[in-house]
């Protein structure tokens, strides 16, 4: 018996389809991150502030790239914590002692990296403040 060969448009339209498919999904779960999750919230206001005092304060194209990439592992961080929650919320409604570690150390992930994103603000932020005062 033989395989019916697929062409090579075919294929292309498949895979174009499967991507465009992925990317919904992921447009899908930034929605329900941003409309449920309050700590994403609390973490797009910052964002948004941070960008308000980067353009004010006239940050550098390398220091954009720097809060660009801290806002993006915060959000990152936060994002799995909540598909975290949220699955190990629907394995089990009881508690668990090894699920609570696995949050906790989730939410250790976010700490972190909004920890490090606070040294980066600092970093960048700090010295034109106190420039502001002399």
């Amino acid at each position: 018996m033989k395989k019916k060969k697929k062409t090579r448009k075919k294929s292309f339209s498949y895979f174009l389809k499967k991507r465009a498919k992925s990317f919904g999904n992921a447009f899908s779960g930034l929605k329900i991150l941003v409309r449920f999750e309050v700590n994403a919230r609390i973490h797009l206001v910052v964002l948004a502030l941070v960008i308000i005092a980067g353009v004010l304060l006239k940050i550098s194209p390398a220091e954009w790239l720097f809060i660009a990439f801290s806002a993006g592992l915060v959000l990152m961080a936060e994002s799995f914590n909540s598909a975290l929650e949220h699955l190990s919320d629907e394995v089990s409604s009881r508690y668990s002692r090894k699920i609570k570690r696995a949050k906790d150390v989730a939410a250790a992930g976010v700490l972190i990296s909004a920890i490090v994103s606070v040294i980066v603000g600092g970093i960048i932020f700090l010295p034109r403040i106190i420039g502001l005062f002399r």
